[in-house]
């Protein structure tokens, strides 16, 4: 479980590559620092307050757990003796307390980080990590709460989607992409567009960033996953292998999309790719067999990339699709349990195609409608108050001249020093703008 912790904890650094080279030269620091301020806050936070939000006993009708039933943690330290080997006396099944909020906490603060790509090239540090430390405490634990928190796991009293509901979401397609998804469309729509978006093309401007961070997301994805089992056990290997086989499905259905749409075949979409595949099995990694999971990975990959051209079409300005992979990623991997779960798989239900009929999959679409409309309306309140009262968004002097160098006073590239004229960068991001319209 600690080595599980250590792999999703990388995968929020791995994110700042991957954001951080599909931005624009002048708006990589902002861009990482980001994630990095969300990994910071989100970890005293979960601490203090979130983990007893999530995962202490209900106080609300399955909607909440008490906000101080583990405050500080104190109350999950001890072991006994070196001459018993140190054994953790407080256990969540038979894994340490402490090393299941360890390995909770990283979910926690990859789910801010995630938002952030939304909002890339405009917003300000400082408002962003209010609005992060305000979502993780009032949207992230509550949802982990409704998801996450099964009776006698933690609390005696948990969640309702997964307790009453019986919803089946693994690993997080409700609590962390359908989550950061519908709070990112929530936040471009506060902020705004970008200057010259739809005109100027914003194409990433570091590719090997992109591919290493996607490298180390793809790694980290099988502590995300088989951790999720909670153990070294036939579970956790049946969910390593549908990852790894959605995963490498899903960046060819990219491959293969852009291949015929466009005429070739990029590396963004096969960084792309990776993440659309594992953001739809993480939901249903242990509910499908191999074949399923291949399934789930294709239709993913083909989904997303067909999905992130839309805000040229909406009108809305998602710098980096937050949206087009994980809102739409998270919810084909929440409603594919309900069509291809199989009962040989250690969830144990059958999906519509494998004679399940639509009991299985009503109660997905519930659990997926619920945190899509939770999560869009309490981020849509939450940015427009800060947006209101503080300033979310940066000066248009400061947005055109370069995020960085205004709120961080650095640039990424210091091209002065090398005693070469600065030329200018060709700049930006999304998978979808180097495809302008017309």
């Amino acid at each position: 479980m600690l080595a599980c912790a250590a792999l999703v904890l990388l995968m929020t650094p791995g994110l700042a590559l991957f954001y951080g080279g599909m931005v624009r030269a002048k708006s990589v620091l902002n861009m990482m620092m980001m994630s990095f301020g969300a990994l910071a806050l989100v970890a005293v936070l979960w601490m203090l307050f979130g983990y007893s939000l999530a995962f202490g006993n209900d106080v609300g009708g399955g909607l909440l757990g008490d906000p101080f039933a583990f405050f500080g943690l104190s109350s999950l330290f001890g072991t006994t003796g070196p001459g018993h080997g140190f054994v953790a006396t407080h256990l969540v099944g038979t894994v340490p307390a402490l090393a299941f909020v360890a390995f909770q906490g990283t979910f926690a603060a990859i789910t801010v980080a995630l938002v952030s790509g939304s909002i890339a090239d405009r917003a300000r540090f400082g408002p962003w990590l209010l609005f992060a430390g305000l979502w993780a405490l009032l949207v992230y634990s509550p949802v982990a709460h409704w998801v996450f928190a099964a009776d006698g796991l933690q609390a005696r009293v948990g969640g309702w989607l997964v307790n009453r509901v019986h919803m089946v979401d693994f690993a997080g397609g409700t609590v962390v992409e359908i989550n950061a998804g519908a709070a990112g469309l929530a936040l471009a729509l506060v902020l705004g567009r970008r200057r010259g978006f739809g005109r100027d093309p914003m194409r990433p401007h570091n590719m090997t960033l992109v591919m290493t961070g996607a490298g180390l997301l793809w790694f980290g994805w099988f502590g995300f996953n088989a951790g999720s089992a909670l153990g070294a056990n036939g579970q956790a290997a049946e969910v390593w292998v549908t990852t790894f086989l959605a995963t490498a499905t899903g960046a060819l259905g990219w491959l293969v999309t852009e291949r015929l749409r466009d005429g070739h075949a990029t590396s963004l979409g096969a960084a792309s790719g990776v993440v659309a595949g594992g953001v739809a099995i993480t939901p249903s990694c242990s509910a499908v067999t191999p074949l399923g999971a291949l399934a789930v990975g294709l239709i993913a990959g083909i989904l997303c990339a067909t999905a992130v051209g839309l805000k040229y079409r909406w009108g809305y300005d998602d710098s980096l699709d937050v949206v087009g992979v994980h809102l739409v990623g998270g919810l084909w991997g929440t409603l594919a349990v309900g069509l291809l779960a199989s009962r040989s798989a250690s969830a144990g239900v059958d999906g519509l195609l494998y004679g399940g009929g639509l009991d299985q999959l009503w109660r997905q679409a519930v659990g997926a409608g619920v945190v899509l409309v939770f999560s869009f309306v309490v981020s849509l309140l939450l940015g427009w108050l800060i947006h209101r009262f503080w300033g979310f968004r940066i000066s248009e002097q400061d947005e055109v001249s370069g995020i960085d160098a205004a709120v961080h006073a650095e640039t990424a590239y210091d091209l002065a020093s090398l005693g070469g004229s600065h030329l200018p960068h060709r700049g930006g991001q999304a998978h979808a703008e180097a495809r302008l319209p017309g």
